[in-house]
């Protein structure tokens, strides 16, 4: 099929085309204006309406182009071009590229990211698009692979796949079908394909109050533990792959360098993540603590018996849930701890920009959109503003009124 492109240097136009297995390409002075696509759109019309009649002259469409001669030698042994094709390969089969882009891509990514990717590949992509070309895929075959991903098992709330992992797995896949086809310029099939909806996740800070319940009756050897992630705010990667190397108790500081995935402590999630966090409250006679208890026995400030970093899993149905359950409240993902610190942080006032840094957000967006309404005297969400603005003008206005009487 026919195609009009674009030089990226240039902005000039040009036309794509195959005749009976050969490839050609006419350049043109046309910029990419509409206007001008409209206009090499009709040629094309044309010249696809005599390929189908094998009436196409070469040199009625292109006169003086250097492709002629070209053209000429597939019309010349007999009027059969079946055996003269150019060489140009067929694109390579998305499981053979697929391999190729992972290769030249993963020195860029984390452990945890190319961990990710693989399993990505290999139980979903690959299997999808089995025995399928690159250049063959089809918009409609990336919508088929993705309603087929919304059928399988997953850990969505009706036990499916949920939205997120499957824009995940299509977002690999874009990746891919974009970087082959800038490589063997054909038009990328995944194009006005939109990820799908995420419901918005409402987030179940503790307060105050149920934060001073579960430490006074969480196990001793956690305590501290609890208390680091309630009053930083920290991840449970960073928080469980912290170290000692990064606990300044000197200036008071916790750095946050590191992050645990799988064991093994890497990069943290993104440079934004990279923070200094000032030891807020009782975490540093908490961490000094901790150190008399671990620091000696491990690099890791939070560890197992023999030194190892703790399995967050393994604590979270051994010690968080039941804790929870002896205390009446409601079942909560380790995670709110973290939403708990960020809401605390900016209903006590402090300044937004400095509570995203703290939390390793590269901006306040997050911050106003996911945790607004706890703090509505501080985002001015409760309309109290506007009401003091009426009250105070109804009561000048009463003053005035006086005043003339």
């Amino acid at each position: 099929m026919a195609k009009v492109r674009v030089r990226k240097e240039s902005n000039k136009l040009f036309i794509d085309f195959r005749y009976q297995g050969r490839r050609f390409r006419e350049q043109t002075l046309l910029d990419n204006t509409p206007q001008n696509r409209k206009k090499l759109e009709l040629l094309l019309q044309r010249m696809e309406a005599k390929m189908l009649l094998g009436d196409f002259s070469y040199e009625e469409f292109f006169p003086g182009s250097a492709n002629i001669q070209k053209f000429s030698q597939l019309t010349d042994v007999n009027g059969d071009a079946s055996d003269l094709d150019d060489g140009i390969s067929s694109t390579p089969s998305l499981c053979d590229f697929a391999d190729q882009w992972f290769a030249e891509s993963k020195i860029q990514w984390r452990n945890s990211h190319t961990r990710n990717v693989t399993s990505i590949l290999e139980s979903s992509l690959k299997p999808a698009f089995k025995n399928k070309q690159v250049g063959e895929i089809t918009k409609a075959d990336i919508l088929a692979a993705r309603n087929k991903m919304a059928k399988r098992k997953g850990r969505g709330a009706n036990g499916l796949m949920s939205p997120k992992t499957i824009n995940s797995h299509m977002t690999i896949l874009r990746m891919i079908l974009t970087e082959a086809a800038e490589r063997y310029e054909f038009d990328n099939p995944y194009r006005n394909i939109k990820p799908l909806k995420l419901q918005k996740v409402h987030i179940e800070p503790f307060s105050m109050d149920e934060v001073d319940k579960i430490l006074k009756h969480v196990r001793e050897d956690y305590r501290i533990y609890y208390l680091v992630r309630f009053y930083t705010g920290m991840r449970t990667g960073e928080v469980d792959g912290l170290k000692w190397e990064y606990v300044d108790l000197e200036k008071r500081e916790i750095l946050v360098r590191e992050t645990l995935v799988h064991g093994q402590t890497e990069y943290t999630k993104t440079d934004g993540s990279q923070r200094e966090i000032p030891m807020f409250g009782p975490v540093y006679d908490a961490l000094k603590a901790q150190y008399e208890a671990t620091g000696k026995l491990s690099k890791f400030v939070f560890c197992n018996r023999l030194g190892e970093p703790l399995d967050h899993n393994n604590v979270t149905k051994r010690v968080w849930y039941p804790l929870l359950e002896v205390l009446k409240l409601k079942k909560r993902r380790p995670y709110q701890t973290r939403h708990t610190a960020a809401t605390l942080l900016l209903a006590s006032g402090e300044n937004p920009e400095w509570v995203a840094r703290t939390l390793g957000h590269s901006s306040t967006e997050m911050l106003f959109k996911v945790y607004s309404r706890f703090i509505p005297n501080l985002t001015r969400m409760d309309g109290s503003a506007f009401e003091r603005l009426i009250q105070n003008r109804v009561t000048t206005m009463k003053g005035a009124d006086n005043e003339t009487e």
